[in-house]
């Protein structure tokens, strides 16, 4: 591969510009995880009142991108990118993380481009390496790679919301912890909420923005009960349901919120050290594949070449000589 690049220029042109690209998507990742994470700091600041009057409304407003500018391009000139399943999608991206309403939009726009973009630079790679293919094996690797740009975006969304679920119900019984020290030292359940989520902005920065979003519209006007159903329908983890169900019972019976926090944190202390040692039990299970993959095999060629060796310089020998 390295002489083929290395004595063809389009193959070596190519592989720049993809590597180039990575590159390119790696900073723009990053610098986006970053500016993120320092809008999430700006606005608890906001809420927070070290800020300016009425900049808090800036964790629930629409930022007008170029992206979304795009999007709306494209629905201009005629494509229509709305999803059939509108609904699910939209639900599935905010479990990802994203929230604004123009993302289900962006992401059936994302598939289109993957549908054209793999086939593309397949023909690319290979017309710049010289080879040529057949008409059958253009059509079956150009559907094929179509295919897989169609699922590519699927996937990554669900591994990001596969990592930011983990993420929340990891950091969530420590963000109980903190609730119940603060309810037991006389706060009420919004004013326990809105310092819990400043407290957790730098150990834990999605949980607070839960907690931030829940007391934002608690002071909107919003019922106790309706603003949890929606903190844990952001969430879309089971855990945080369940403790927003169990926060809405105890609010209507009347039951002692700190009692139900001490027990809930408990049983999701337990829930997390279980994970933890589920995932220990499993760490033989997977050292034996690379195990018996890479080293079996060099220990049995170790073990059986001197007798390789010896068959080779006395055997063979006497067998032919004998013959």
């Amino acid at each position: 591969m390295l002489e083929f690049l290395a004595s063809n220029d389009l193959a070596r042109i190519a592989f720049l510009a993809l590597l180039f690209v990575i590159v390119v998507y790696a900073g723009v990742t990053a610098a986006n995880a970053a500016s993120r994470r320092a809008a999430i700091k700006d606005e608890l600041r906001a809420i927070s009142g070290r800020d300016m009057p009425g900049s808090a409304s800036r964790l629930t407003d629409d930022k007008e991108t170029a992206w979304t500018r795009l999007a709306d391009r494209f629905e201009k000139s005629g494509f229509n990118l709305a999803d059939t399943r509108g609904g699910e999608l939209r639900q599935k991206l905010i479990a990802a993380g994203y929230e604004s309403p123009a993302a289900p939009k962006l992401f059936t726009l994302a598939r289109l481009a993957m549908v054209f973009i793999l086939p593309g630079f397949f023909i690319l790679l290979f017309s710049a390496a010289g080879y040529e293919l057949s008409l059958l094996q253009l059509y079956l690797v150009g559907v094929g790679l179509a295919v897989l740009g169609l699922y590519i975006p699927n996937l990554v969304i669900t591994a990001k919301a596969d990592r930011r679920r983990e993420t929340i119900t990891n950091g969530f019984p420590d963000c109980l912890d903190l609730m119940l020290v603060c309810v037991e030292a006389g706060l009420g359940l919004e004013a326990a909420l809105d310092r819990v989520g400043r407290e957790m902005a730098l150990s834990h920065p999605l949980v607070a923005r839960l907690l931030s979003l829940v007391t934002l519209q608690l002071r909107a006007g919003a019922q106790r009960d309706e603003a949890l159903r929606k903190m844990a329908e952001a969430s879309g983890v089971d855990e945080i349901k369940s403790f927003a169900t169990l926060l809405i019972q105890s609010d209507k019976l009347g039951t002692s919120m700190a009692d139900t926090l001490r027990v809930y944190a408990a049983e999701m202390r337990e829930k997390r050290r279980l994970r933890a040692e589920e995932k220990a039990h499993r760490i033989p299970v997977l050292i034996s594949i690379p195990l018996v993959l890479c080293m079996l095999p060099t220990m049995i060629g170790v073990l059986m070449l001197p007798g390789v060796v010896r068959i080779v310089r006395e055997l063979f020998p006497a067998l032919s000589g004998g013959g």
